[in-house]
Order: structure tokens, then C-alpha cells, then sequence
């Protein structure tokens, strides 16, 4: 039983390869309420709604998880928009969402990526 807890925990640690989402809880009251559709790969994986603050952003983050290293596509759909994005892992691992609204009234998803975690002062 010790060998094969072992044996999972090796596997979890090696064979897990999974990108890290912060989607930011964006502070214009617009977008409170605002549900977001994350496809990767063209395969729907998780659903978020904001709910926007008064204050500074907050984060909620999300694991999506890939079978293979190298280039993926993440798709971002909001009412009626895709916003598409190529990504490479493990080169950008950890990626950021943040939904914008434009002086115009058209809403924007934009992402940051980097190999490394984000760190918020």
C-alpha cells in the first residue's frame, strides 16, 4: 500500500502538466455579473461569472489541465465574442485574464503569460 501511494504521488508530481489562470475581478461595476466561457484546446473546461469591486482587483484562480507540452489554444468567449489566444507550455504557464471595457462600450479580454507565478505587491 506505501509503494503505491508512492508510485501515485510520483505520477501526480511528473505527469500533471497544467496551466495556472488567474482571472482578475475586474472594478468597473459594468462587468459585474459577466460570465466568462474558457475553452482550451476547442474543448470547454471552466466557467466563470465576475463579480467586479470597488476596491483593488482580486484574483480567482483555476487549473486547466493538458496532456502534452508545446502550443495550445485558449478561447475566451464572452456574450457573443471568441477571444483567442496561442500558448505555449511550459514557456507560459501561468496566464492572467482580464476583461476591459473600452471608452467606446466594447468589451476587450486580454491575457498576460509568463513562465513564472504572478506576484501582487
Amino acid at each position: 500500500m506505501k509503494k503505491l501511494l508512492i508510485v501515485v504521488i510520483v505520477l501526480c508530481t511528473f505527469g500533471c502538466k497544467k496551466y495556472v489562470v488567474l482571472f482578475e475581478q475586474p472594478t468597473n461595476m459594468k462587468l459585474d455579473n459577466l460570465k466568462l466561457e474558457v475553452y482550451l484546446d476547442k474543448k470547454k473546461v471552466h466557467d466563470i461569472t465576475l463579480k467586479a469591486t470597488n476596491e483593488m482587483p482580486t484574483y480567482q484562480t483555476a487549473e486547466l489541465s493538458i496532456s502534452d507540452e508545446g502550443k495550445h489554444l485558449l478561447e475566451v468567449k464572452t456574450k457573443d465574442t471568441i477571444f483567442s489566444y496561442d500558448i505555449k507550455y511550459p514557456e507560459e504557464k501561468y496566464i492572467m485574464v482580464t476583461a476591459h471595457l473600452k471608452s467606446d462600450g466594447k468589451l476587450t479580454v486580454g491575457i498576460l503569460k509568463q513562465s513564472y507565478k504572478f506576484r501582487f505587491h
